[in-house]
């Protein structure tokens, strides 16, 4: 069970492979007694998008989008047969949902607790990122509680052995996968693309397209149709065919001549891992790059207040209302740069700023002008770059948790 884009990558996809080397498992095992369904639930941070994206992993037997939630839990019956025994595994979305699922199908819960563990008496069992997740469940709990480590704390060494990228100075460019992000970031870091090009002319640039978005999409998003767009001065790029990443085949040029390859996997979990650099909205994928050791710096133009409805929780939904939107995004985005903690969620993990969060009004000149300082002293992004891995700790959680899950399943060969 899960919500957005970024835990599809990072928890959901890891764990799938994991329970389908170790155990015979529909759709992988046509024979198998057991399957893998994934459902998917109701969250701001989610594009609606989802379900198509893991129906390409083929990795589940059936995949319950999240605006059919709701007459799930009425109806399950409606959406398939339900075996009489099997678990509920949390990875990410709000956990009383998964409370309610595993009551009404009258299975074993399991939860993934990154932070906190929020309902621990309805939990069969608690894998804890950490000891501090632990820590902060009351005594009478812990008893459920495993620490089995962060999920991806396994995602560099894996991610760097795949789809090597030609040699060079490469610079991720993380746009954002929600439309609102899309409709700033992706100008934004055309123009920064420009001129970093024109400080570092060695320069090259990978653009991971997010599976919850489109080439059509990117390229209005860099046109007249976004009012955005008119504050920079990249233009609209230009596609062409591209054999330089292979499986892709795809790379636009801006008008400036600046040339971005395009990476149409997901997730692109191997090309970033051999970046030098990554120019990022906040959002799950700083987690990711952390994970992959990817020093970045963390991008939040406030200037334009249609950013305030890419933030999340509460504060992301009423910034959606109709006619009221704009103002409340103004009012809200004043309110939280005034509040706001750390943003980016390695920062979060650490406790302090690790990676550099730039937040107001930033243009594309001091971001290219930044980028160039950086990629001119190695050593420092290799000290960033240990940081960054550290942090995840140890690997073998997805092992760990695979294990947890196995105790909580039915025998093999039981109704599963």
């Amino acid at each position: 069970m899960s919500n957005g884009p970024g835990e599809l990558a990072t928890w959901v996809r890891p764990l799938a492979l994991g329970l389908h080397r170790q155990l015979p498992l529909r759709p992988h095992s046509a024979a198998a007694a057991g399957a893998l369904h994934l459902v998917l639930v109701p969250c701001p941070n989610g594009t609606g998008r989802e379900h198509r994206v893991a129906a390409d992993w083929n990795l589940f037997e059936r995949i319950t989008p999240a605006r059919r939630f709701w007459p799930l839990l009425l109806r399950p019956g409606r959406w398939g047969v339900w075996p009489g025994r099997g678990v509920v595994v949390f990875l990410g979305g709000d956990q009383f949902w998964t409370v309610l699922l595993s009551a009404r199908l009258g299975y074993r819960h399991l939860t993934y607790a990154e932070w906190l563990a929020r309902w621990p008496r309805w939990n069969d069992r608690i894998a804890a990122m950490g000891p501090r997740a632990a820590g902060r469940l009351a005594p009478r709990w812990r008893q459920r509680c495993t620490v089995v480590g962060d999920l991806m704390a396994d995602l560099g060494e894996r991610a760097r052995r795949d789809d090597p990228l030609p040699a060079g100075e490469w610079v991720a460019l993380l746009p954002g996968s929600k439309r609102a992000k899309l409709l700033v970031g992706v100008p934004f870091l055309l123009e920064t693309a420009d001129r970093l090009a024109a400080l570092r002319p060695g320069c090259r640039f990978l653009l991971p397209l997010a599976p919850t978005t489109n080439l059509a999409e990117l390229l209005h998003c860099a046109g007249a149709g976004n009012p955005i767009a008119r504050c920079y001065g990249s233009g609209v790029p230009r596609p062409l065919p591209s054999a330089l990443l292979e499986s892709d085949g795809l790379a636009l040029i801006t008008p400036a001549g600046t040339r971005i390859e395009l990476t149409r996997s997901a997730p692109a979990h191997g090309p970033l891992s051999q970046c030098a650099l990554a120019l990022t909205t906040v959002g799950a994928n700083t987690a990711e790059l952390a994970a992959l050791g990817l020093p970045m710096l963390v991008l939040v133009p406030t200037q334009h207040p249609e950013v305030m409805r890419a933030w999340d929780g509460l504060a992301g939904w009423l910034a959606r209302l109709p006619v009221l939107g704009l103002l409340l995004g103004r009012a809200l985005t004043a309110w939280r740069l005034r509040r706001r903690g750390l943003l980016a969620l390695p920062n979060i993990h650490a406790g302090h700023l690790l990676v550099p969060e730039r937040v107001g009004s930033i243009t594309p000149p001091q971001i290219a002008a930044e980028s160039a300082d950086w990629l001119s002293r190695p050593e420092r992004l290799e000290a960033l770059r240990l940081e960054l891995r550290g942090l995840r700790g140890e690997g073998g959680a997805v092992a760990a948790l695979v294990a947890l899950v196995r105790e909580l399943l039915p025998p093999e060969g039981g109704d599963s």
